[in-house]
This record gives structure tokens, sequence and C-alpha cells, in this order.
């Protein structure tokens, strides 16, 4: 689910207005060792819609959150033609009861386009659903809100791309936020002209309406030659615990394969990858070239249950077959 936290304050703002330099709140309890290792359930939880549906191609980008003990799913769904966002529901993860008709889709007058309203990333705060979603060409990111989850009202784009020259002036993507002492954090793609895809992180103070990206962007570098993550990271998920903040990210290689990675940090700045090598890859025909996505919920135990998108097909955005599969990462 995308955390909503409750730490101590700690927000260093050192600038003002669309760039900032700031840290993370501290990470969860004492700093201690610890190896995270991947149990997957196997079999798509949420495979492809029916023949002729919004997400009969690729059903992809599970966003989950929790509310009252149930679990709603905002995921992007591929016919063809468009994306659009979806809505599935769970009691337990792994059974899911979709809707029938996406929830959002572009709307040209607002600048989005044709083409994208998905790849979203969910908060539900106050009584209200927060939604932060990629819009556009060149992508950027929107918001929308809802009371109930079904009725949407948008607010038109919140993080725009960079300026000329910069690492994400072609496009931002792939929304992760964090909610913590009465800010959102932001965590985001940015592409460059090179079509460089890294991540980086911006801040709100406004519940989320307006971003000050951080001034030493990007947080991840892409892999060395040959990783798994040599040509493009993206889709950033995040938890602390153990003393640290931990990001679980997509990966690509020069074939358009992926696989998720780990990083970890201790300000939600400066990271490290836990290893050169993925974290999590297919094991089954239906994933066997894409795993990516990745969605998280921390559970009681201090494991975390984990949802992502798998595909058999490596194409650069869409057309993977994509489904939605599950899994749990174990902490020893």
């Amino acid at each position: 689910m995308r955390l909503g936290l409750s730490l101590l304050p700690l927000l260093l703002l050192a600038g003002c207005g669309r760039y900032a330099d700031f840290t993370l709140p501290p990470p969860v309890g004492p700093d201690r060792p610890v190896t995270w290792t991947w149990q997957d359930h196997g079999a798509p939880v949420l495979p492809l819609g029916t023949v002729g549906a919004f997400d009969s191609v690729d059903t992809l980008n599970p966003s989950i959150v929790s509310v009252q003990g149930r679990l709603w799913n905002f995921y992007s769904g591929w016919d063809g033609r468009q994306w659009r966002t979806g809505l599935a529901h769970s009691d337990n993860g792994i059974e899911w009861i979709r809707s029938a008709k996406p929830i959002l889709a572009p709307q040209a007058n607002l600048g989005e386009g044709n083409y994208i309203a998905a790849n979203g990333s969910t908060l539900h705060q106050n009584g209200q659903f927060f939604h932060w979603y990629q819009s556009g060409n060149p992508p950027q990111i929107s918001l929308a809100t809802s009371p109930d989850g079904l009725q949407w009202t948008k607010h038109g784009p919140v993080l725009p791309v960079g300026p000329r020259g910069a690492w994400d002036e072609r496009g931002v993507a792939d929304p992760y936020l964090i909610a913590a002492d009465g800010k959102f954090y932001l965590y985001f793609l940015g592409q460059d002209r090179a079509r460089r895809q890294r991540l980086g992180l911006a801040v709100s103070a406004d519940g989320g309406h307006t971003f000050s990206k951080l001034r030493s962007n990007p947080v991840l570098e892409l892999g060395n030659p040959g990783a798994f993550d040599e040509l493009g990271l993206g889709e950033p998920a995040l938890w602390t615990s153990h003393g640290r903040w931990w990001m679980l990210y997509t990966g690509r290689d020069r074939q358009e394969r992926r696989k998720i990675g780990l990083a970890s940090s201790s300000d939600g700045v400066h990271w490290q990858r836990t290893s050169e090598r993925a974290l999590i890859a297919g094991s089954a025909p239906w994933n066997a070239a894409v795993v990516c996505d990745p969605e998280l919920l921390l559970q009681p135990d201090g494991s975390l249950r984990i949802w992502y998108g798998g595909g058999d097909a490596p194409q650069p955005a869409e057309n993977l077959h994509g489904q939605i599969g599950t899994g749990l990462l174990l902490p020893r």
C-alpha cells in the first residue's frame, strides 16, 4: 500500500519553489542487518480482463490501499489502444473482484492527450482517496481525488517535466507517494533527452497539489553495463523497517526484459543497491520476460505482501500480456 506514516518530524528544507534540499523522516527501528528473501505465490491473482474489456491486453501497475480492512486496487488496464485506471477489491490480497468499467480515462481538455491515465499511486487520508497518475505526452504526473473511490475530481498536473537539459526534461512518470508529518514525498521516474530513465524525489506541503523537486536528483542512477537495470529504472515502492528506508524498483536491460531490484537508504535521498543482482525475477511462463510495478503492504509479522506486474513479452511499455501476481518478502 502507499504508506501513510506518522514519524518524528524532520523535513530539512533549504530552498523553496520548484527545487529544494530535504530528506525523509528518520527510518523506523534500530539499524540492524537484515536479508530479504522472495517467496512467489505462483499463478496470477488478477489476470487479463475478458475479450474486449479495457484491461484485456495488459493488466498491470497495482496501486493498493487498505480501507477498514478491505483492499482497494487501482490498477492500469490496456486494451490495445488506450491505458486507463481500473478498480478491484479483495479481503485477502489473493482473490480479487474487479469492476467492469474503468474509473479514470485520459481527457484531452485537461492536457492528458488520449493515451494514458494510469501508472498511479494512491493514498487514503482523512476519508478521501488521493490518486497521482501519469498523463499526457510528454508524460507528467497529475492528481485526482475522490470521497468514495468511484467518483473522481481531476486537479490537473502537479509535477511537470524539468527544464531544457534536465535529467527529467522528456518525461516524469511512475509516481509513488509516502505521507509523513503532514507532507507528501513523491518518488518518480525521470527521462532525459538520451532516453535514460532514473529515479527522483519531490516533496509537497499543500496536500499533494504542488511539489518541489530535490535539488540533487536523481537519487538512483542506472546499473553497471550488463546489469539487469543498465537501461532504465522505474516504478519505485518504499517502506521503512530495521532502521532503514527500503525501495523496490523495476530495472530494464537492453533486451527490454525487466526485474525488480532492492536499494536501501538512511535518509531517503542517498541510496545504495543491496546487490547488483535482481531480488525478484520471473519464475513461470506468464512472467518469464517481465516482472515490474511493485506494490507492497507491511504485515504485522514484519514481512511484506508484494503485488507486481508480470508478462511474457519483453516490450517497453505495453502488449506484455501483463497480469498481476503476488508474493511475500521475508526478513531474516
